[in-house]
C-alpha cells in the first residue's frame, strides 16, 4: 500500500486531526478508546504513525516555534490567536487540544499496540511502538514538567492518573526505548509493521534498521537535554551511543512524509490555508540567516519584496494589518505549484504561490544527530570516535543544507565563509555557535527549538515589545480540562516561567 492509501485508510484519524490543526478539541484525556480495542494491529499502528505525523506540524509545534521566535503571528484585521501566543498570552483551555491528542489518541493506539502485539507474538510492532510512545512522552515533560505515565494509559482501570515527577520519567523513557530497540531487533516475530506503516515506509527488512537508529538518537537527545543536571553522565552517554546504530544520513531522518490530497496535505500547510495570514517568518531567524547570507533562505521564506532576493521578518507588537514579510516557504509547505504575483508594496498575497502541502513533518533529523555529537565533544572537551567536534558541526550544516535543497557546492561556498563552519573560542561560544546554526536547521521541528534555548540561553531571545509578561515561557500551563477533571492534578502553575527538571 502505498502513502496515498495509508492516509486513506486512516481518514477517521485526518479528521480527528483537523482540530488539531486549527482551535480546540473537546474531549477528556481519559476518555476509553473502546471503539479501536479490537481493530487489528496492522490499522491501530497506522493510525498511530499518521496521529504522531500530523501531531508534529500542528498546535505544539506552533507554539514552540512562536515562542523561539521562527514564526511570527500576524493578521489581516482583527487580533488573532498566534498574535496573542508570541505575546506569551497562552491559557490553559489552550493546550487542552495537545495534551488530548497526546495521551487519547496517540498514546492510546501506541499502547493499544503494545498490548496486541504481545499476544499476537509480534514484538516488531511492540518495539517500534514503545520507541514512538517514549518521543511522545518525552514532548509531555519537555513542555509541562510532570505528567501522568506509572498510572496513565490503563483506560477503565484508573481514569484519574496520578502526575508523576519528570525526573522519574526520563530513565523510564530510556528503559523504555531500550525495550523497543530489543523487541525491533527481535528476529522471532509473526508480523512486521513495514508497509503499513507511514513514516518508515517500505519493507520491514529496509525500515528495521532505521528504527533502532532513530531509538538510538532519540536517547542521545534525552541525554543532551540533562547535560545541565549531570554533564559528566550525559557526555558519557551520548559518546557511547555515538558507536553504535545510529542516522548516517538524511534518508534515516524521522518524519512522516504527505501527498497533495485535499486533508492529507502537511499540517503546517493546512494551517496556512485554514487561517490564512496568521503565520510569518519573524526576524530573529531571518536577521540571523540574512547575515550570514544563508542559501537556506529560498527555500525557507519567500522574499520581500518579492523575487527581490531579500527576505524580512516581523516581530511580536508590529503594526496590523500588515503583509510585508517573508512568509514560510516550500521547505515547510512543500513545492510551489503557480509563480507568484507581487502586490503594489512589494509582498505576496496569501497563497500566491499555491503549495502542494507535501513537505514532510519532521520529528528528529540526521542534522540534529550531528549537532549533538558536536556539542556533546565540546561539554566534554574531547573528540567523538576520533571525530572533532568541528567536523561534526560541519557535518550538521551540510545535512541541514542537503535536507533544505541546497547545492553541495552552494553549502562547501557558506561553510568556508569566514568562520561560518569553524568552532573556536570558549565553550559557551562554540555552543552558542553550535545552537544556533541548529535553530536554523531544526525550522519546523516540533519543540527542539525551544529546548535548547531553555537549557543553553541561544540563541539569544528578547521578549516582544507587546508581551503580556517580560519572561519567555519556560514551561505550558496544564491543560485546564486536566486541572478540571482529574483531582491528582497538580494545581495549576502561577506561570509560564515554572521550569521542567532538566532546565537548571
Amino acid at each position: 500500500m502505498n502513502l496515498r492509501g495509508f492516509l486513506k485508510y486512516s481518514v477517521l484519524v485526518s479528521a480527528l486531526m483537523l482540530p488539531a490543526v486549527s482551535c480546540k478539541q473537546f474531549l477528556d484525556v481519559n476518555t476509553d478508546p473502546n471503539a479501536v480495542k479490537d481493530a487489528p494491529i496492522e490499522q491501530l499502528f497506522t493510525s498511530a504513525t499518521t496521529s504522531l505525523g500530523f501531531f508534529a506540524g500542528s498546535d505544539l509545534q506552533r507554539y514552540s516555534a512562536l515562542l523561539t521566535q521562527q514564526y511570527s503571528g500576524q493578521g489581516a484585521g482583527a487580533i488573532t490567536q498566534t498574535q496573542e501566543y508570541e505575546r506569551y498570552n497562552i491559557a490553559g483551555s489552550d493546550v487542552n487540544n495537545v495534551w488530548n491528542l497526546l495521551y487519547s489518541t496517540i498514546l492510546s493506539d501506541l499502547e493499544l499496540v503494545i498490548q496486541k502485539a504481545a499476544k499476537d507474538n509480534s514484538p516488531n510492532y511492540a518495539g517500534c511502538a514503545k520507541i514512538m510512545k517514549a518521543y511522545a512522552y518525552s514532548l509531555i515533560v519537555d513542555a509541562w514538567g510532570n505528567a501522568p505515565y506509572s498510572e496513565a494509559l490503563k483506560f477503565t482501570e484508573n481514569t484519574k492518573p496520578k502526575f508523576d515527577d519528570g525526573t522519574a520519567i526520563y530513565p523510564a523513557l530510556i528503559a523504555m526505548i531500550d525495550e523497543g530497540i530489543a523487541d525491533v531487533k527481535n528476529t522471532v516475530s509473526v508480523k512486521q509493521p513495514g508497509t503499513n506503516s507511514t513514516i518508515y515506509t517500505g519493507a520491514w527488512a529496509a525500515s528495521k534498521s532505521k528504527w533502532e537508529a532513530f531509538a538510538n538518537v532519540l536517547k542521545m537527545r534525552l541525554w543532551l537535554h540533562t547535560s545541565k543536571v549531570d554533564k559528566a553522565n550525559a557526555v558519557s552517554k551520548i559518546v557511547a551511543l555515538s558507536g553504535g546504530t545510529v542516522m548516517t544520513s538524511i534518508a534515516d531522518n524521522f518524519q512522516m512524509p504527505f501527498v497533495n490530497v485535499a486533508r492529507q496535505q502537511n499540517p503546517i500547510h493546512q494551517f496556512e490555508l485554514d487561517r490564512a495570514n496568521q503565520i510569518f517568518a519573524n526576524a530573529t531567524i531571518v536577521d540571523m540567516m540574512n547575515t550570514k547570507v544563508d542559501p537556506r533562505r529560498p527555500r525557507y521564506f519567500t522574499a520581500f519584496p518579492l523575487f527581490s532576493g531579500q527576505y524580512k521578518g516581523a516581530k511580536g507588537g508590529d503594526a496590523s494589518p500588515n503583509q510585508k514579510y517573508s512568509r514560510p516557504h516550500i521547505f515547510l509547505r512543500g513545492d510551489t505549484t503557480s509563480t507568484a504575483t507581487a502586490l503594489a508594496d512589494g509582498s505576496i498575497a496569501f497563497n500566491a504561490y499555491g503549495y502542494n502541502g507535501t513537505a514532510p513533518t519532521r520529528m528528529m533529523t540526521y542534522a540534529e544527530l550531528q549537532f549533538i555529537r558536536a556539542e556533546a565533544a565540546v561539554l566534554g572537551g574531547a573528540a567523538i570516535g576520533g571525530i572533532a567536534a568541528d567536523s561534526f558541526f560541519r557535518s550538521g550544516i551540510r545535512a541541514s543544507m542537503s535536507q533544505a535543497g541546497v547545492t553541495a557546492a552552494a553549502a562547501e561556498a557558506y561553510i568556508n565563509t569566514g568562520t561560518n563552519g569553524t568552532l573556536t573560542g570558549t565553550e559557551s561560544e562554540m555552543v552558542k555557535k553550535i545552537m544556533e546554526e541548529k535553530f536554523v536547521a531544526n525550522f519546523g521541528v516540533v519543540m527542539e527549538p525551544w529546548t535548547d534555548w531553555r537549557r543553553t540561553g541561544f540563541p539569544t531571545i528578547a521578549a516582544p515589545v507587546n508581551a503580556l509578561v517580560p519572561t519567555t515561557p519556560r514551561s505550558l500551563f496544564y491543560p485546564q480540562s486536566e486541572i478540571d477533571l482529574n483531582p491528582n492534578a497538580p494545581k495549576q502553575k502561577a506561570d509560564m516561567t515554572v521550569r521542567v527538571f532538566w532546565d537548571k
